[in-house]
């Protein structure tokens, strides 16, 4: 079955070389070779600021590149999430981006005048998160705990209500070679026309 697919690429960095973008085109070529519906959201190059406080993350409006990311969520049944792993967490940027597109009465009600736990608003959608990383993907997971990950998966994307969430760890990066990574790019098309 078709389904609504938006790739979230997380990569702070434009540069087509980044491996990130490689995977990001797999996924989408065996996506919409198996006829889902795919659309892309450029972290790196969408116009936000931080958000700086309470005030803000409660009451400014949006950015105008964060209403049309919001527009490509709603719209969307799966999400994938693209970035590599910087000192231990997701870039700054993305994280940014994270708070400011997963805002009270998008993903979540007012909080404001919340009385228990609030009830996620992005109910129905799955995710794959995709990491690439310097290290082996099995160090991250069993020496690290995979930390961030974990707090990415739990604290922001089942907080508001999106799940099941899925996950891919590319581990050793730099030094891969064409033959790893065409192993990699191969599995993201096959996830991709799984709409996985």
């Amino acid at each position: 079955m078709a389904r609504r697919i938006v790739i979230i690429q997380g990569h702070p960095d434009k540069s087509p070389e980044r491996f990130c973008r490689a995977l990001a085109d797999a996924y989408a070529k065996g996506a919409i070779g198996a006829g889902h519906e795919v659309r892309r959201i450029d972290v790196a190059s969408l116009n936000f600021d931080l958000i700086r406080s309470q005030t803000e993350w409660f009451s400014a409006e949006p950015p105008a590149d964060i209403r049309a990311a919001q527009e490509e969520v709603r719209w969307a049944e799966h999400l994938v999430i693209i970035y590599p792993l910087w000192l231990g967490t997701v870039p700054a940027l993305l994280k940014g981006f994270l708070e400011q597109l997963l805002r009270p009465g998008f993903a979540v009600p007012d909080l404001e005048n919340a009385k228990g736990m609030p009830v996620g608003l992005l109910k129905g959608r799955s995710a794959r998160i995709v990491v690439t990383m310097g290290m082996p993907a099995f160090v991250y997971r069993w020496f690290f705990g995979a930390h961030s990950l974990k707090s990415l998966e739990r604290n922001i994307l089942k907080f508001v209500g999106i799940k099941p969430i899925r996950e891919s760890l590319v581990g050793l990066v730099g030094v891969k070679d064409d033959r790893g990574r065409k192993r990699w790019l191969a599995k993201m098309e096959s996830l991709g026309r799984a709409g996985s």
